[in-house]
């Protein structure tokens, strides 16, 4: 039976229904653009705009981030330090926010509290600096990994999901004479699938996404990630002013910058495109952790 909708209700629903269509326009136009414009020669983008007409387009810029050594080197960097930092950004949050669940856990609160107060109040650069640099950890992948693995937000949303788990499920363990461990491995871990994969998506594409850690800390080239060393292209491919007299030169050198420039952001995009059709099953449901039900 179809639902009657009053006036009002079909004017809010033609409201909403352009909202979302825009909100859709917005995202998807760009992306669409950028792909389009990785493909095409830089002279007909910068004279011409977008064609759809192949043969405008090429592959030169593709071939000429790939066939850089560094190119390719940092993009293995940025997945081992995205995949790493993810899986001890997970791990510590999982557990810290497991033992703050369980109300046994003598001085949970002011552990708490000490976790909320780091949230408000850091040492700044300079402190940090010196701390990695003391720690031994200054040009190792180490400096990129550790620093941020603690997050508070993370080690929250954990344990309020754990909070969400029924108590029966634990005490029937309990009572079959499972331990803790068992049942933080046998029964916690594999009903904690939605949040482990919203926050090993989380830490991924925020390690992924990032150069200034990597910028303050590694020294060696051959340790920058993805990000840094496309920051490195795109600036020596940039025309200074003053610096180039000729104009055949300059006019290369721009479009030498406008043809690396798409095929590196749709680069560099990749691997979070690819990886969200397999976590999106989970992310509706690990995103609402903490929502009135």
């Amino acid at each position: 039976m179809a639902v009657k909708h009053s006036r009002f209700d079909r004017f809010l629903l033609t409201l909403i229904g352009i909202f979302l269509t825009l909100a859709v326009l917005i995202v998807v136009v760009p992306l669409v653009y950028i792909i389009v414009a990785s493909f095409m020669d830089p002279t007909v983008l910068l004279s011409k705009g977008l064609s759809f007409n192949l043969s405008d387009w090429s592959l030169e810029g593709y071939k000429k981030i790939l066939s850089n050594p560094a190119m390719v080197r940092g993009f293995g960097n940025a997945v081992f330090y995205s995949a790493a930092f993810a899986f001890v950004t997970v791990t510590v949050s999982v557990c810290a926010g497991y033992a703050l669940s369980e109300n046994r856990l003598a001085g949970r609160h002011v552990f708490m509290t000490l976790f909320i107060i780091t949230m408000f109040f850091g040492g700044g650069l300079i402190p940090t600096y010196l701390l990695v640099r003391e720690l031994g950890m200054l040009n190792t992948v180490w400096a990129v990994i550790i620093p941020g693995a603690v997050n508070v937000w993370n080690i929250i949303l954990s344990r309020t999901f754990f909070k969400g788990i029924p108590k029966e499920l634990k005490e029937a363990a309990n009572v079959d004479g499972a331990s803790d461990k068992r049942i933080f491995f046998g029964i916690v871990l594999p009903l904690s699938k939605p949040i482990i994969f919203v926050l090993a998506l989380y830490a991924f594409v925020g390690q992924w996404n990032a150069f200034f850690d990597a910028m303050i800390y590694l020294e060696d080239p051959k340790l920058h990630p993805l990000q840094l060393v496309l920051r490195s292209i795109l600036i020596q491919n940039q025309a200074a002013p003053g610096m180039i007299n000729d104009q055949l030169a300059m006019a290369e050198l721009k479009r030498l910058s406008e043809m690396i420039k798409y095929s590196a952001i749709v680069i560099s995009s990749l691997p979070l495109l690819v990886m969200y059709p397999f976590f999106q099953k989970y992310f509706e449901k690990g995103v609402m952790v903490g929502s009135l039900k």
